[in-house]
């Protein structure tokens, strides 16, 4: 299990496993900032959803687990500036904490406020293991805009009855899609559209006239998903921590892995009504889903009770599933804020240059084995054709230690192997290449451009492309086939957004560039967790500077060992 996010302040999270895993504690201090400690303590808890009782793995006996809280400057960071051995994607940082250990992730955070979430990076296991991470400005500085009267977080996910780490060992085992989940929960609950939770909805109370943030995190494990209220509009200022031009819409949608902060303004006077708060999954791919619908209640607090029994409760409409072209305006309006205090520092020119297919695949059904994927093969999903194998032990340590060989190899491909019309009729052969650990090797500081293609294998998807230890910006995108002659005069190397997860359009391709400038092992993956744990994943070995403070540490005493 481990943990992953991407801020700077300085934390220290103390992980200790108990049943069968670990817990965490965070400790956060650096430049003169604060260092804040939290303990997690993971142990197996009773909690019941829908009318059944489960035991989930939980932090500190809380779903969703428990909120870290820290500020710009304290000893915390997600983007793991030199910290890499506190990143926690297992296999690739770390070995996984086993039971009855645990493991310290000490990390700084550095020019980074606002938005993220810290989560379990091991099978299905963060269906549970999950929980906000906010970033407040440094002391005796504010927000790039108005100050909320109130800071409200509101967590996605979602929830199975089944244990979530035997749906996906089966789907594994069969090459077939997984079981989709039984509900979408809101900050845990799933509202009351579902049956027999009425009970269990998650109210947001308000004042009238008054403005509220709400930092948005979407933790549910393979679904991007549309957000409503009924009769109210968000400005959105904040994407995965970092600030945005402000703009006005009713729609919301947000991507597994990433976090959006919107203000709320509140009518005035208090409107003789409540809201529902309504988020279901937009999906255009060809396999199953969770096509169902979490609630939540937007209530005014008012002086006269009685009157909430009789106010109506208004729904909003949600567009349809397959809303590409809602996706696709929503996105477009993402740009940086790129003021000189919050500047959008875009690499102008690029010294490498990669593109990547992203998408689905298959492999063949193994002998004396009936397999239920595409025509009777397994489902696979894969980069630039190679689906990832995880090894056996860490690549972080295993590099650090020039013990590679027989670990992973420095061949991924920078391009496909086997052009093809992409987003055009698929190719016959459908395989993907397995059970390697590729991974792409560059030079400190180096400026680079990655062209991320979807493709019409097994049905075009959007996935939501997540890139461990950088943020980057996304300089363009769009939908067909990358054109590498016309596309890139129009990309956008002025106000370009900054995220740490992008959704990569369905049948349809984006470009991002970053700067290389943090040395270590980094994980980048679609943050569908059926599609990564299918293989849909790659990493990044980022050499060392000349430099002192260019250089990745040794690892910490306690890590945890394979």
């Amino acid at each position: 299990m481990g943990f992953s996010g991407f801020f700077a302040a300085a934390v220290m999270l103390i992980f200790f496993v108990g049943c069968f895993m670990a817990v965490p504690e965070v400790v956060a201090a650096n430049h003169g900032g604060v260092t804040r400690h939290y303990k997690f303590n993971i142990r197996m808890k009773n909690i019941t959803r829908l009318c059944r009782t489960k035991s989930i793995v939980a932090v500190n006996g809380k779903f969703p687990g428990p909120r870290v809280v820290a500020r710009e400057g304290d000893r915390h960071g997600i983007k793991q500036l030199r910290s890499g051995w506190a990143d926690g994607p297992a296999y690739i940082t770390q070995c996984p904490i086993q039971t009855g250990q645990s493991y310290v992730y000490n990390f700084t955070i550095t020019g980074q406020r606002g938005t993220l979430f810290w989560h379990a990076h091991f099978s299905w296991l963060r269906a549970t293991v999950y929980g906000p991470l906010i970033i407040l400005p440094r002391r005796n500085e504010s927000y790039p805009f108005l100050k909320p009267y109130k800071e409200v977080p509101i967590l996605f996910g979602e929830w199975f009855n089944a244990d979530p780490e035997a749906v996906i060992n089966q789907s594994l085992q069969t090459g077939a899609g997984p079981n989709v989940s039984d509900a979408y929960t809101l900050n845990g609950l799933p509202g009351p559209l579902y049956n027999c939770s009425a009970k269990d909805a998650f109210k947001l109370k308000v004042k009238p006239g008054k403005t509220y943030l709400l930092r948005l995190i979407n933790a549910a494990l393979n679904d991007e998903l549309f957000f409503r209220i009924a009769n109210h509009s968000f400005t959105v200022v904040e994407a995965d921590a970092s600030y945005l031009k402000p703009f006005e819409t009713d729609i919301l949608v947000i991507a597994p892995g990433q976090t959006t902060n919107v203000l709320l303004k509140t009518k005035s006077p208090a409107p003789n009504a409540t809201f529902f708060m309504l988020a279901r999954p937009y999906a255009t791919g060809m396999g199953t889903f969770d096509n169902t619908t979490v609630a939540g209640i937007l209530e005014y607090e008012n002086p006269s009770s009685s009157s909430l029994k009789t106010a109506p409760l208004l729904k909003p409409d949600l567009p349809a599933i397959n809303a590409t072209n809602v996706v696709a305006n929503f996105s477009n309006k993402f740009r940086s804020l790129a003021t000189t205090k919050f500047p959008a520092n875009v690499p102008q020119k690029v010294e490498k240059k990669f593109f990547f297919t992203v998408g689905l695949g298959s492999n063949p059904c193994p002998k004396n084995q009936t397999c239920q994927g595409p025509n009777g093969t397994k489902f696979a999903a894969s980069m630039n054709n190679i689906s990832f194998a995880l090894p056996s032990t860490a690549l972080l340590q295993s590099y650090f230690f020039s013990k590679s060989n027989g670990v992973f190899t420095t061949d991924f491909p920078d391009f496909p192997l086997h052009p093809f019309n992409y987003t055009g009729t698929p190719p016959n052969n459908t395989h993907v290449i397995n059970g390697t650990t590729k991974v792409e090797v560059i030079a400190f500081n180096t400026s680079v451009e990655v062209v991320l293609q979807d493709t019409s294998i097994l049905g075009a998807e959007s996935h939501p492309l997540h890139l461990h230890g950088y943020n980057f910006y996304v300089v363009g995108q769009g939908f067909g086939n990358f054109d590498p002659k016309n596309d890139p005069p129009k990309f956008n190397l002025v106000d370009p957004v900054e995220r740490n997860t992008v959704g990569v359009p369905s049948g349809g391709w984006v470009a991002i560039r970053f700067q290389a400038d943090n040395p270590g092992v980094w994980l980048m993956h679609c943050h569908f967790d059926v599609h990564l744990s299918w293989g849909l994943r790659m990493a990044w070995i980022v050499l060392d500077g000349k430099l002192p403070n260019q250089k990745l540490p040794p690892p910490p005493s306690d890590l945890p060992k394979c």
